[in-house]
């Protein structure tokens, strides 16, 4: 799983990676996902962040500018889509750090992150990397540090059942089954996260984009208000 090779390019296919960013905020609600997932998140100045499987740096480049003062990184294994992002933030003038590798085997020290941020990223993954991927994230975060997740979740109905099938033609049936299975919080419990839970269900034109939220055991636990759907 080392390098680049085998990796699924944005959109699919590699000629479609400059039209990502403008494809996802016009078919995903990506303004009211990654800003739902930013405030759940809860990010305190001087915390470290890392934003896996970050694409083109959206999701990082607003972590920073939410909250001056916090470090964050951005891991993906794709270079085309880290020299966007690379690019996106020079012009925001955000200082984040693009870092190419896999998300199965992360190459950051035990306990280093307070947030562990991903976004549309594990409806691309096999069950066995989406379990490797999940558990990376538990060993990179420190005690009491926390996971928000958002991806395509649990099917709302025969009409989002319906269109989440475009999504699955696209990104492939296999690895995109787990989602709308509503198999996500079993996979990270099966990682060794606690207090884990789907927070938010936020329609969009191709199924449902759902928000998770899990917890590394050890430390003081951190008090935080319900979460509810939508």
């Amino acid at each position: 799983m080392d390098g680049t090779r085998g990796i699924t390019p944005a959109l699919g296919f590699h000629v479609l990676t400059p039209l990502y960013d403008r494809v996802v905020a016009m078919t995903t609600r990506e303004r009211t996902f990654k800003r739902a997932l930013l405030d759940q998140a809860g990010i305190e100045p001087g915390q470290n962040v890392l934003d896996v499987g970050c694409g083109t740096g959206t999701l990082a480049i607003a972590a920073q500018q939410q909250r001056p003062g916090v470090q964050v990184a951005g891991l993906d294994a794709d270079p085309a889509v880290l020299a966007i992002g690379a690019r996106k933030a020079r012009d925001a003038g955000a200082d984040i750090s693009f870092d190419l590798g896999r998300s199965s085997r992360l190459p950051y020290a035990d306990e280093r992150f307070d947030r562990v941020l991903s976004s549309l990223f594990f409806h691309h993954l096999s069950w066995g990397d989406k379990l490797l991927t999940a558990r990376e994230m538990h060993r990179v975060l420190r005690p009491s540090g926390e996971l928000h997740v958002a991806d395509w979740g649990r099917a709302g109905g025969l009409v989002s059942r319906t269109a989440f099938l475009a999504v699955q033609l696209l990104d492939g049936f296999d690895t995109t089954s787990d989602n709308v299975a509503g198999l996500l919080p079993v996979l990270f419990g099966s990682a060794g996260f606690r207090q884990v839970e789907e927070t938010r269900r936020i329609p969009t034109a191709f199924g449902i984009v759902s928000l998770y939220r899990a917890v590394k055991s050890g430390g003081a636990p951190e008090q935080r208000s319900a979460g509810g759907t939508a």
